[in-house]
């Protein structure tokens, strides 16, 4: 008991720190240990961080690095190129200055289902957005939940084929690839983009019925972007579709008829095809899509070597935090208490596993702000034991997979979530302003997406 005391605690000391501002990098390691201290002698602690933290951490950033890292240079390329600018300038021209709060969702979507981070999505709508708002007098404040929308909820989690890093991680676990379940994935996407953009609507008309316009902000984050040259719509969206197409077909098609039995070999850690062709896919279609970039805007960078530098840099807090986050988790599964708290939260639905593995990645992802860090936490330490529950129950591993994804964006997005306060400093809003409306779209919203997708799993298996 004195075990699951220590767990407990650093749990709420993990969530009250990282709402605090407290960087999970110093978080992680130190609460690790305070939870060892609760049930394991004190000449265990350097042992401990060496041989597991450092080890749980160390396992995740190799297997998950080169998505992190293509992502953010795909991302930045993206950026600096003008093809973020300009998909997100082309869509508010074509649907008009009267589905102001639409095209921005839009955009945003199409961004991050390309494979654009939320913050390079952010950087880039915004100072449209803004633009598009005061000119049409609608209010500023409605500007974060629009981009949350379109970037923080179906495209991150839902949609099929989508390369953000929260449907890869399940991959190794479940031994599935970026499209699994599309069927309820489309499902899910339907709901979270239409009770979204509802929900979005409703407030703008609340807000201009009661005389609501602009306000007055000296919007000071936003610069002026000059670009040597910008993009047509049909050349920003190439790579996207590029990164989208090759992902399917390499790995629906190309992977599964390659001579892997190589990968047996201990050299290679006695792996098998199946648990490693879904990142591999997603590698390949995203250093293709980088490369598209460079060579199709080769005449008008900036500076190419900055930019790509730019990128690889900004890989490198994301993976080390969502790494020191799975870290703190394998110190946490090595503990006498965790035994009680597993049994516990296998038992939240012992006949259901998809219901257990909903609710424990929601709290976990709630618990450390972070969508990727709560999962990764939870199938680092309890992925086999679903995987053996989702075969005792006959549940499709796809199925596993996107329940998975799709939990991992619920409680995430409360208020200490970096990417929500990320986004509400560059459009230089409040919480008070601006975060009802992330909560609904990117909480409440998902929540129930959620809950259908486990009915209709539970109903009719994985499609």
């Amino acid at each position: 008991m004195l075990s699951l005391t220590g767990i407990i605690l650093s749990l709420l000391l993990l969530m009250y720190l990282a709402y605090r501002g407290v960087s999970v990098l110093i978080l992680a390691p130190i609460l690790a240990m305070l939870a060892v201290l609760f049930s394991a002698p004190s000449n265990e602690l350097l042992g401990t961080y060496t041989q597991v933290f450092m080890q749980g951490m160390g396992g995740f950033a190799i297997k998950f690095f080169p998505i992190f890292l293509l992502g953010a240079v795909f991302g930045k390329l993206m950026e600096d190129s003008g093809a973020a600018h300009s998909i997100a300038y082309a869509l508010v021209e074509k649907f008009g200055k009267q589905k102001a709060l639409l095209s921005i969702i839009v955009a945003s979507a199409v961004l991050t289902y390309g494979g654009v981070s939320v913050f390079v999505v952010t950087f880039a709508v915004y100072p449209i957005a803004a633009a598009l708002f005061r000119e049409i007098n609608i209010p500023k404040r409605l500007i974060p939940g629009a981009i949350a929308v379109g970037a923080l909820t179906f495209t991150m989690t839902a949609m099929p084929g989508t390369p953000s890093i929260q449907n890869a991680i399940p991959m190794p676990y479940f031994e599935t690839d970026a499209f699994a379940a599309p069927g309820l994935g489309l499902i899910a996407g339907v709901i979270m983009f239409a009770g979204g953009v509802w929900w979005m609507q409703r407030r703008l008309k609340t807000a201009l019925s009661a005389g609501e316009g602009y306000g007055e902000h000296h919007d000071a984050n936003i610069k002026e972007q000059d670009f040597k040259h910008l993009p047509t719509l049909l050349q920003a969206l190439a790579p996207i579709v590029v990164v989208i197409v090759l992902n399917y077909v390499l790995s629906k098609f190309l992977f599964p008829v390659m001579d892997t039995a190589y990968l047996a070999d201990k050299k290679f850690g006695g792996t098998s095809l199946s648990a490693v062709s879904g990142l591999w896919a997603i590698i390949v279609a995203l250093l293709a899509g980088c490369l598209m970039l460079v060579f199709a805007n080769m005449k008008y960078w900036r500076n190419l070597k900055k930019s790509v530098n730019d990128g690889a840099m900004g890989s490198l807090l994301p993976i080390f935090n969502t790494a020191s986050e799975v870290g703190y988790g394998s110190v946490i599964a090595t503990l006498a208490g965790f035994v009680i708290l597993r049994d516990f939260m296998v038992g939240l639905s012992p006949n259901n596993p998809l219901v257990s593995e909903a609710i424990v990645i929601n709290v976990m992802a709630g618990i450390t702000g972070s969508a990727s860090g709560g999962m990764s936490i939870v199938l680092n330490v309890m992925g086999e034991t679903y995987m053996q529950m989702a075969q005792q129950f006959g549940i499709s591993p796809e199925l596993m997979h996107r329940v998975a994804s799709i939990a991992s964006g619920g409680l995430d997005a409360l208020p200490h979530n970096g990417a929500v306060i990320t986004m509400l400093a560059i459009c230089g809003l409040t919480h008070k302003e601006s975060y009802l409306d992330i909560f609904i779209v990117a909480v409440v919203v998902p929540l129930l997406a959620l809950v259908a997708v486990i009915t209709f799993g539970t109903m009719f298996g994985s499609f």
